[in-house]
């Protein structure tokens, strides 16, 4: 297992007592592998320290403002790929039948494309493959980080770590089109709401659908909204 990421998925879930009460483990597990170099690790240990001091109400209302109610904040990375076009429901299917395929069984009430959910499965991955699929995403990841750190968010080291995980330079292109969206106002409750409100998506498991690599499970990030598609923790079976 490689737990610089399972570490970072545990920093990126919702703040809990337990994760305050876990700064040894989670500074060892970052340590861990070369995945990081020691930098990075500093950065991060700011979070930690801050994850470990803070109220628990006044750190989880930071994590639902920067994340639950900002969609250009999103952990679930398919909202920044197919936003709410019906392609993003096959896109999930898809994502289940990858996990399924590599003998995983989704346990979480997170959606599949839920970053932490993918980085407990990746953390269990050889590292080839968990750097291939970081890269296939690593315009997602410099826009998270880009906009946390412009509000000065003790999160952004996270994202720059999983860049410097995928060794991938983010498409520039991908990264401009993204930021060239408006960042939500965490503090204008009522349009956020209205932003928020949407059908409900759900998916099932498609007899039809098929069980492609792993590493393909992201192929199709750098794909435009507009553009046809080419085609948590999890526990093994």
């Amino acid at each position: 297992m490689h737990m610089p990421l399972k570490a970072i998925s545990a920093l990126l879930s919702y703040p809990t007592a337990e994760l305050q009460q876990a700064k040894a483990e989670l500074l060892e597990a970052l340590g861990q592998d070369n995945l990081l170099p020691a930098a990075s690790t500093k950065a991060m240990a700011t979070l930690i320290d801050t994850l470990e001091a803070g109220d628990i109400y006044e750190l989880q209302e930071t994590y639902v403002g920067l994340f639950d109610r900002s969609k250009t904040l999103s952990l679930n990375l398919f909202e920044h790929v197919h936003g709410e076009s019906r392609d993003r429901g096959g896109a999930m299917v898809n994502l289940v039948e990858n996990y399924r395929a590599a003998g995983f069984e989704p346990a979480s009430s997170e959606l599949p494309d839920h970053l932490p959910v993918l980085l407990e499965f990746l953390a269990m991955r050889p590292i080839d493959e968990a750097r291939e699929v970081l890269a296939d995403a690593a315009h997602i990841l410099e826009v998270l980080q880009t906009r946390l750190t412009r509000r000065e968010s003790i999160y952004a080291p996270v994202f720059a770590a999983l860049l410097h995980i995928s060794g991938a330079e983010a498409d520039k292109a991908a990264v401009a089109e993204l930021l060239a969206i408006k960042d939500d106002d965490p503090n204008d409750l009522e349009a956020l709401d209205e932003v928020w409100e949407e059908s409900e998506v759900t998916f099932a498991p498609d007899s039809n659908a098929g069980c492609p690599q792993v590493r393909d499970m992201l192929a199709g990030m750098d794909t435009p909204r507009n553009a046809p598609p080419e085609t948590t923790p999890t526990a093994a079976e």
